[in-house]
């Protein structure tokens, strides 16, 4: 059976303070849902922690309204770096997380009112309003226009709907975003200045821009939660581009990889390896002959490929998910149809990990 794609799971931030982070996230974005929180040692990323492992705290939080998570990730043994430069447009990496929103308008007023920085609410070249906001970690977040909601719980925007990433060729890169994740409906392909770029680093150049999303909708295990998804490869056109994370570990500051929840990982690897992206990282091989690592409370099997210019694109398979965890309810993912999605009122009790305080 070939791998499926259940959409993105998470997309990771690295971070100085996790619980500071957290409430941040918490408060204006709505993250408040505790999938799982680990606070031990990165034991298999060793080829992007500097060969060796490294003592860690991360949490992984959704928003009820649907859409990926947040991945917030915290060195506990060294100072994560900075960039060695100021981070623009087009630069190599992940620049912007996206943020689904139900109501444009409604959220500009709030990050506005609230003092975050933010920029001008602006079109999109297919003229979708948007617009971006800067965490006090320095990350830009887009926020961009998408009405459907997993549950309305009256939030300014739901969850991460996909990502901006800077390509050194976007011809190329979609060798791995057409490819293998499957994005192969192109919504724009502009090239030129941009108005709705201009006010963020680097962002009066000349770029060509390209969004993406997928033509079939994902199916099975919470495809209906994690929802559509779409990816914008940037090309900046009159400079070189740096590498977000050069001279850096993974874990560092910043948007550290993406994540896509999917099915049959063995598939995949064949996939990737046949298109030229073999797993640099893999549990399976690194763990024990199922793949499964335990991530707190849950388990998973996960591996990592990078694109061409390395920006990291990890794949996790769920085995486990506890529900209710004092009554020893949970989800064995290993047991359900690949094709069948999670009944909706299974997913709603996740409601129960709910954090208050953090």
């Amino acid at each position: 059976m070939s791998k499926v794609i259940y959409g993105i799971q998470q997309i990771g931030v690295g971070v100085s303070n996790l619980a500071e982070a957290w409430r941040w996230y918490k408060k204006h974005l709505g993250f408040d849902i505790r999938i799982f929180e680990d606070n031990t040692v990165a034991e298999l990323m060793l080829p992007y922690t500097g060969g060796k492992p490294q003592q860690r705290h991360a949490a992984l939080a959704l928003n009820m309204q649907g859409g990926g998570g947040l991945e917030i990730w915290q060195y506990k043994e060294r100072t994560p770096l900075l960039p060695e430069f100021t981070v623009n447009m087009g630069d190599l990496g992940i620049f912007s997380a996206k943020i689904k929103c139900p109501d444009i308008g409604k959220a500009y007023t709030y990050f506005t009112e609230q003092g975050i920085p933010t920029g001008p609410l602006s079109k999109r070249p297919n003229g979708e309003e948007h617009f971006f906001i800067r965490d006090p970690f320095g990350n830009f977040f887009e926020i961009y226009s998408h009405r459907l909601v997993f549950k309305n719980e009256k939030k300014q925007v739901s969850g991460v709907g996909g990502a901006i990433i800077g390509v050194s060729d976007i011809e190329k890169a979609l060798s791995v975003y057409r490819n293998i994740l499957g994005y192969d409906a192109v919504i724009y392909d502009e090239t030129g200045s941009f108005d709705d770029f201009s006010e963020l680093p680097g962002g009066q150049g000349r770029f060509r821009r390209m969004l993406l999303t997928h033509s079939e909708i994902r199916r099975g295990s919470f495809s209906t939660f994690f929802g559509k998804s779409e990816i914008e490869l940037v090309q900046a056109l009159d400079r070189e581009p740096s590498k977000i994370f050069k001279n850096r570990f993974w874990g560092d500051l910043g948007f550290i990889h993406l994540c896509f929840d999917i099915k049959n990982m063995i598939d995949l690897e064949q996939e990737c390896i046949a298109n030229g992206f073999p797993f640099t990282v893999n549990s399976n091989v690194e763990h024990n002959e199922k793949g499964s690592f335990d991530m707190g409370d849950a388990a998973g099997h996960f591996s990592y490929i990078e694109d061409l210019d390395g920006t990291l694109i990890e794949f996790v398979e769920t085995h486990r998910l506890p529900l209710i965890k004092s009554l020893g309810i949970q989800l064995n993912m290993d047991k359900r149809n690949p094709n069948k999605p999670v009944p909706n009122w299974i997913l709603r009790l996740l409601s129960l990990k709910r954090v208050k305080n953090l």
